[in-house]
């Protein structure tokens, strides 16, 4: 025990003694996340032509509901889907699937929407010719579910497009509801026809899981994102950490220590842990008391601090074991800081950080499940955005844990084989 707390402080005093390095470690993350949550808030940005899922529910089975239905999955952006893993659909089940992230859209077509209309066309043209119409047959509203995870920008662009082909579809169906009523009534001269505007009512809404209670804005989305950036490019200043060592032959004046190799890793391992918890703390109070007064929402934590606490520890231990096993393979300081860099920016962007994963090329959506940003992404979308538990993030937490296992195993292997050498 005496031993590592020696090495933990010999690591905490070089981690002190790089204060530039270490204030651009805090300071850089935190303006990155205002000023891309600022942003994000009031831009819309054009999504891609890239097919979007779409689960549709058309409980209605008449006119409109089937013209709505053929039109969405004509219209070229959307892959429709109206069963779920092969069985049929309750708006229930549809908004699970949506809020799971398995769609992006899900929309349902109550019953007698089509009958609803036809009514009410018939009593304006009756009342055009003085007649009596008939009582008005109530509809529901159609219903549009949004995965919790689209962040606003797409969100809106999504919407404006099923808006536009629900107006179209509305102005050709009631215009031909229009001329079929007038054709059943004496043809003589009749005053204008009052057709009442948007018969068909969209309202939209976030899919949400049983017990969801959270409502997704641009603040619970980018935190979390940009707050996986900011853990995984401590593998910059971890890897230098260790090639310094290495260079200044202060290593190997450990070696000659009576104690294990492994256990100079887990002494470094824990100092850069409680460097990346800090990090991830100060982005979760920002979001929670500095946004809010620049005019945004206030980040919610959901409901399970221990989901959020088993993520943070699993991202920063991931982004630990990268750090490390760089520090490891790289000859020197420059190659580990430009590989770094760039290997986490890469990871970043194929990820999902900037760019939402359901936008990006088949082959590239293939590609981001391969990135450690990704796995701890999704798991801190689970707690920020679908307010799920430690049920939610287990998938994600042991991926992120077996990665970092996986970069101390070559750590370790190549550690031995240049002391060999």
């Amino acid at each position: 025990m005496r031993k590592l707390k020696a090495l933990i402080y010999k690591d905490t005093l070089l981690l002190l003694r790089d204060f530039p390095g270490l204030a651009m470690m805090f300071l850089m993350p935190l303006a990155l996340v205002v000023l891309m949550a600022y942003l994000q808030d009031s831009t819309f940005n054009s999504i891609n032509e890239h097919k979007i899922p779409l689960l549709i529910l058309n409980q209605d089975r008449d006119s409109l509901g089937d013209a709505i239905e053929r039109s969405v999955s004509q219209a070229g952006i959307f892959e429709v889907d109206s069963l779920e893993n092969g069985q049929p659909l309750t708006i229930e089940s549809l908004e699970r699937a949506v809020a799971r992230g398995d769609y992006q859209i899900g929309i349902v077509i109550p019953q007698n929407t089509t009958e609803s209309i036809r009514s009410r066309v018939r009593q304006s043209v009756m009342g055009a010719f003085g007649g009596e119409a008939d009582t008005i047959i109530s509809s529901d509203s159609i219903s549009i579910f949004v995965d919790p995870t689209t962040k606003n920008s797409f969100k809106s662009t999504i919407l404006s497009s099923i808006r536009e082909y629900a107006a179209s579809l509305q102005t050709d169906f009631v215009l031909r509801e229009v001329v079929l009523e007038v054709n059943t009534v004496v043809p003589v001269p009749i005053g204008d026809i009052d057709i009442p505007k948007d018969m068909v009512l969209l309202k939209e809404q976030y899919a949400r899981l049983d017990q969801g209670r959270i409502i997704p804005n641009s603040v619970q989305h980018n935190v979390p994102a940009w707050g996986m950036f900011a853990v995984f490019f401590i593998v910059i200043s971890l890897a230098g950490n260790i090639i310094k060592e290495r260079e200044d032959g202060s290593f190997t004046r450990l070696l000659t220590m009576p104690c294990p190799s492994w256990l100079y890793l887990v002494a470094k391992a824990i100092v850069y842990l409680v460097v990346c918890l800090l990090q991830l703390t100060l982005m979760f109070l920002m979001g929670i008391y500095v946004l809010p007064r620049l005019g945004l929402p206030s980040l919610a934590l959901g409901q399970s601090i221990s989901a959020l606490v088993l993520m943070s520890i699993s991202a920063s231990l991931a982004a630990i074991g990268y750090g490390i096993a760089i520090g490891k393979v790289a000859t020197s300081n420059q190659q580990a800081s430009v590989f770094g860099a760039i290997s986490v920016v890469i990871m970043a962007a194929v990820g999902g950080v900037w760019i939402p994963v359901f936008v990006m090329p088949e082959v590239m959506q293939i590609v981001s499940h391969i990135s450690p940003l990704n796995w701890g992404l999704s798991g801190f979308y689970d707690i920020f955005v679908r307010d799920g538990g430690l049920e939610s993030v287990w998938p994600e937490s042991c991926t992120l844990l077996l990665f970092a296992a996986l970069c101390l195993g070559v750590a370790l292997y190549y550690g031995r084989r240049k002391s060999i050498r």
